[in-house]
């Protein structure tokens, strides 16, 4: 396969098909247009390698496409475009939202990537609460 060939975005089918975890780390979320670096904010993610699921402040809609940039604990910037599937309100704090949404146009080589610091988290999760 060649190296920046996007994989197709999961169907509704294969969604569970991928290991969730939830774990805290610094993001930036905005919308596909804007160029501007965005602001990192430490937030807790619902993760997998197939979407993801967080709070949000900003009011999106089904389809909307927003560009994502997360930094794992070795400083590696991941960015990544979503597809915003549904938002969910939140009652308190007012104007927070659930957002769902899953990853598009994302290449082999970032979904591989992606896959291996959730399963590096799944391992130092595992090591912590269930080690001797």
């Amino acid at each position: 396969m060649p190296p920046a060939t996007p994989t197709l975005p999961s169907s509704f089918e294969d969604r569970r098909d991928y290991y969730r975890i939830t774990v805290v780390l610094p993001i930036s979320i905005q919308v596909e247009t804007d160029i501007t670096e965005g602001e990192f904010i430490e937030k807790a993610v619902n993760i997998s390698g197939g979407g993801i699921g967080m709070t949000v402040n900003l009011p999106c809609n089904p389809s909307q496409i927003l560009s994502l940039t997360l930094r794992f604990p070795d400083r590696v910037i991941f960015k990544a475009y979503i597809e915003v599937l549904r938002q969910d309100p939140i009652a308190y704090p007012a104007h927070t939202y659930r957002l769902h949404a899953r990853f598009v146009r994302m290449t082999v080589q970032n979904r591989e990537l992606l896959i291996r610091y959730i399963m590096g988290f799944q391992r130092d999760h595992l090591e912590r609460h269930y080690s001797a």
